[in-house]
């Protein structure tokens, strides 16, 4: 089976878990109120569905458009644009004829559901799978600092060892990325203390806009950890092959310049014009150097050894509870606060739709992985429902506090237009975001 289809596969059973919760949310609360629910469906029945069945008084199918589900709620205005239900006095069992607070509910009911879906999940994959842990004992060459990051101070082969004064004891993040690109990126941050590669110490004060500079710069990573000098392998056919390079020797030199990191390497082989580099390199205590001949794209063909010592933290069942909760609120805040970015030039660009959604699970099918990724996408469904766009759930939420707050209710006509002029908006974006998707797979 392709990756292409087992990505697709797991976005479609992801979504399908997601979409029918969300509307779950919605359903469950509609009946306790006594509100009747004309049809609960997986995807948009467009013309046909593949599969529905009336149970009582609702029918429930599958469609054939896989951008989202839906329940119609009788008596209240949706996409369905029911203008001729509308037209006819309210009767008890709909919508527009429950109290504000009780339509509320009903309302931010699908919301909710994602967000604790979120909690629970990430709860579940804690106690399952653990968290990853690295501490700097375990990072012997510190981390690779990009040159944007060095400006402020920062070096190649640092260890973050407090943030905001704050001791770190590990230095990644529960889904696995660097805490410290997380703070500079998405958080507020005000000083860095790293420990340099000559086992020096020094606070760095960080500017406000440290994230904004970073994303305008197009270095969303700033730091990675810093690849070891030894040689783990050596592609079969290549340019360090035909040298005589092999697997356990350790880059220490390159046309004549001492060789510390990887990064040197990388930076002064880009460097070379002839395509001829001399390099040193040391085996069982002996140093000789080697001639090499790049291939025409500046190739060696050797990859570093993975020199991290990486660790799980295993959770209770109680401290998976608590460490879910804390995991989905910051996923939810951090990608609150890089949603800033989607409002500059370069942030628009980058906005993806539902190829740049299946990129993120994995080629071969992983359930650690899969999981991860479904809690990410119910907490970013979560809020993109929340916001406050007719059409979307916080549309509804919008009008029913004005209703509740100022007690007049907006008439059916205003609110019929405000569908539509929501369901554009989100045409458009849907488009928009696909679009950049397409665009990316002819042209990046």
């Amino acid at each position: 089976m392709s990756p292409f289809v087992i990505k697709a596969l797991q976005l479609l059973l992801s979504l399908s878990i997601l979409i029918v919760l969300h509307e779950m949310g919605h359903f469950i609360p509609a009946k306790i109120f006594k509100t009747r629910v004309e049809k609960f469906f997986l995807f948009f029945d467009v013309k046909f569905a593949l599969f529905k069945k009336k149970i009582g008084e609702t029918v429930y199918g599958i469609g054939w458009l896989p951008l989202g589900g839906y329940v119609k709620i009788s008596g209240m205005i949706d996409e369905s644009m029911d203008k001729e239900q509308m037209a006819k006095p309210p009767e008890p069992w709909e919508f527009r004829s429950k109290p504000a607070w009780q339509r509320l509910i009903i309302m931010i009911g699908g919301v909710t559901v994602n967000l604790l879906l979120g909690f629970l999940i990430y709860g579940m994959v804690l106690f399952v799978w653990g968290s990853p842990s690295v501490s700097n004992n375990d990072l012997p060459d510190g981390l690779y600092a990009s040159e944007k990051i060095q400006e402020y101070g920062f070096q190649n082969g640092d260890k973050i060892t407090k943030i905001n004064d704050k001791e770190v004891d590990n230095i990644l993040s529960k889904n696995g990325g660097l805490m410290i690109n997380r703070y500079l990126m998405m958080r507020d941050v005000s000083s860095v203390e790293v420990q340099h590669a000559d086992g020096s110490t020094e606070t760095i004060a960080i500017p406000e806009d440290i994230g904004d500079q970073l994303f305008q710069a197009g270095e969303m990573l700033p730091f990675r950890p810093m690849p070891s000098t030894v040689i783990d392998s050596v592609m079969p056919g290549t340019p360090g092959e035909k040298a005589g390079l092999q697997k356990g020797q350790k880059l220490i030199g390159l046309n004549g310049e001492r060789i510390t990191g990887w990064y040197q390497f990388n930076k002064l082989k880009e460097a070379d014009e002839d395509g001829e580099i001399t390099m040193l390199v040391e085996e069982n205590g002996q140093q000789k150097e080697v001639q090499i001949n790049l291939d025409e794209e500046g190739n060696i063909g050797i990859l570093p050894k993975n020199n991290i010592n990486l660790n799980t933290k295993e959770y209770s069942i109680g401290e998976s509870i608590v460490g879910g909760f804390d995991y989905a609120y910051w996923t939810l805040r951090d990608y609150v606060a890089q949603f800033k970015y989607v409002f500059t030039k370069k942030g628009a660009t980058q906005v993806g739709g539902f190829g740049a959604i299946g990129n993120m699970f994995p080629p071969a099918w992983d359930w650690q992985a899969f999981w991860n990724n479904t809690a990410l996408i119910s907490i970013i469904l979560a809020f993109m429902n929340i916001l406050p766009i007719p059409a979307l759930d916080g549309g509804h939420v919008m009008f029913l506090l004005y209703e509740m707050i100022t007690g007049r209710k907006p008439n059916d006509k205003f609110m019929e237009y405000a569908q539509l002029v929501g369901f554009f908006i989100l045409i458009a974006l849907v488009l928009y975001a696909n679009g950049n998707d397409v665009y990316r797979w002819l042209f990046e």
